[in-house]
């Protein structure tokens, strides 16, 4: 008959190696925050299970058995080995990490962010790479599935359970050539509905916030073609008169970097005179994630990629 699996307590350890720091009953209690008598038992039980008496009475002192001399660096590992095991999470130090993060992002955001978050890992986490995936129609079931880490953009399809944080403001800007003819004057509701546009839909829908608007001035605009890009979308108005949508930093906020590409485009950024709704940027996470602390530096690093003082740190 085989005998039972001894039971494992990590309070046995905890209790060992203060005994063998300490060589005393009484301080080693004293370290542990219980009373001597309490810390008696337990050399009681530890010395019936290692079936040694571990420490021995020498004059007014205790000295250690051979037996637990050879177990004092043993006891002292376990116990900072079960320390980091019942760490919080949120403790990893970044330069450890060895990972590989997978974003799910529209093209503009991800060409925003990789910038920022190569030079953040260069920086801190040297270990880290990231992988950048274009928008996919289910998104929210990438999260639950693990198949991405993170979502940033606009989140408009998360499942209930799905972490939702909310990162920048930011309005919408006509994006047009340098020379392009709504540059020569003020412009107008009824100029912008005039010109040729180009919408941005991975859907492939042809209208979008800015018609509705127009539409309230019994204005039409006419785009004349669909793109699932908006970097293909700026390259094409930087070749022609089509006039695209470009996301910038509300009125007094420091720049957005997602205006980045449009400024190195060569892009003129013109103020759009209408009433549009902000365009809210954040990231969404399986809750799955939130302590973990690979994920939480990776967190702080979008925060501080898209410049966003005061942001939670969840």
């Amino acid at each position: 008959m085989n005998s039972p699996e001894p039971v494992i307590d990590a309070n046995l350890a905890i209790a060992l190696d203060a005994l063998l720091a300490e060589h005393s009953v009484t301080r080693a209690a004293a370290r542990l925050h219980t009373s001597p008598a309490a810390m008696s038992r337990t050399l009681a039980r530890l010395r019936r299970i290692l079936q040694d008496p571990l420490l021995v009475r020498a004059g007014q002192t205790m000295v250690p058995t051979p037996r637990a001399q050879s177990l004092r660096d043993e006891a002292a590992a376990v116990v900072r080995s079960l320390g980091a095991l019942l760490s919080p999470g949120t403790g990893v130090d970044p330069a450890s990490l060895r990972s590989t993060f997978t974003l799910q992002a529209a093209d503009l955001v991800a060409a925003a962010l990789a910038p920022g978050l190569l030079r953040l890992a260069q920086q801190e986490a040297p270990g880290v790479s990231f992988r950048l995936r274009a928008e996919e129609l289910e998104a929210g079931t990438t999260l639950r599935d693990g198949r991405i880490d993170l979502e940033i953009g606009s989140i408009d399809h998360v499942d209930p359970e799905t972490q939702v944080e909310e990162l920048v403001s930011l309005r919408m800007m006509a994006a047009v050539r340098p020379g392009h003819p709504l540059t020569e004057r003020p412009l107008t509701p009824a100029r912008l509905a005039a010109a040729q546009h180009v919408a941005v839909s991975r859907r492939g829908r042809f209208t979008g916030p800015l018609d509705i608007a127009l539409a309230e001035q019994n204005l039409h605009r006419r785009v004349s073609v669909v793109l699932p890009s908006h970097l293909a979308a700026m390259t094409l108005a930087t070749r022609s008169d089509i006039v695209c949508l470009v996301p910038a930093a509300l009125s007094g906020a420091a720049p957005s970097p997602l205006t980045d590409d449009a400024t190195a485009l060569g892009l003129c950024l013109l103020d759009i005179p209408l009433a549009l709704p902000p365009l809210t940027i954040g990231m969404a996470w399986h809750p799955r994630h939130t302590a973990d602390g690979a994920h939480h530096w990776l967190r702080n690093a979008i925060r501080r990629t898209l410049r966003t003082p005061g942001s939670q740190t969840t």
